[in-house]
């Protein structure tokens, strides 16, 4: 098989271009699809805050797991692999219940029983927004994934190049940010750029807690005017035009990064 090269011709972004000109074309000149359009635009935002709030906590959360896994501790290593081995035996859909459910009351309770220690007004259940328990779990799951990705870039650094900070008096955040992060990043930006595009497409498992982004719009709206086939093109469509783009924007950003000396 030949390799891929610069010159090669992108076709396939054409192709898409094409289909995706076709595809929105058709949505805004038939009446149904184009409601249908103008209805779904309003979850896209919700959709959008789940992914990038979600995304973001979770990138930190797996950065701290990482660095656990990596420690001189025993104790850290093992809570570390003992997080991401579990959590990522879990089905989203599963953890989305599960949090929502059992560990959104089960928080509630603490917090309550902390706050009559401490004089403080409890608070419900139901204050517990669902739009928060749903980005509480895309966060808890998709952290132990994004963690195995920052552990696998900080140990592509060459070992010796940390043994040569630290002789020439560097302090371990130091090799951390100036050698080992920089370098890191080239091999961690390809697969967390596949996780951020996987959990927009996830981001529609919230939908089965009724929170009202693209998928559960298009749910209501299919069951209202039961036009299931032209209010499901629309769902797809959005999701792709999402995904795809964030694709694009990706691989431009990797294209730099292989530039850079």
């Amino acid at each position: 098989m030949r390799p891929q090269t610069k010159k090669d011709f992108p076709w396939w972004l054409v192709a898409t271009g094409a289909l995706a000109l076709l595809a929105y074309g058709a949505v805004l000149t038939d009446e149904v699809q184009s409601q249908v359009l103008r209805t779904l635009s309003k979850g896209v935002q919700i959709t959008v805050f789940v992914t990038l709030v979600g995304f973001a906590l979770a990138s930190l959360i797996g950065m701290g797991v990482a660095l656990m896994s990596l420690s001189r501790s025993l104790i850290l290593r093992q809570i570390a692999r003992f997080y991401t081995e579990i959590l990522r035996g879990i089905p989203i859909l599963v953890l989305l219940l599960y949090v929502a459910f059992v560990l959104a009351p089960a928080l509630v309770a603490g917090w309550n029983w902390l706050a009559a220690q401490l004089g403080i007004e409890p608070i419900r259940v139901r204050d517990f927004s669902l739009l928060w328990r749903a980005i509480l779990a895309l966060t808890i799951g998709y952290s132990a994934f994004i963690a195995e990705v920052f552990r696998a870039g900080l140990l592509s650094v060459e070992e010796g190049q940390i043994e040569a900070a630290e002789a020439l008096g560097l302090s371990r955040f130091q090799v951390f940010r100036l050698i080992v992060l920089p370098q890191a990043i080239r091999t961690i930006l390809p697969p967390l750029g596949n996780d951020f595009v996987a959990m927009v497409k996830d981001s529609s498992l919230v939908s089965v807690l009724g929170v009202l982004d693209v998928t559960q719009l298009g749910k209501v709206t299919a069951a209202g005017n039961f036009r299931y086939f032209e209010t499901y093109n629309v769902v797809a469509l959005i999701y792709l035009t999402m995904t795809i783009s964030l694709s694009l924007l990706l691989r431009r950003l990797e294209a730099r990064l292989r530039e850079r000396p």
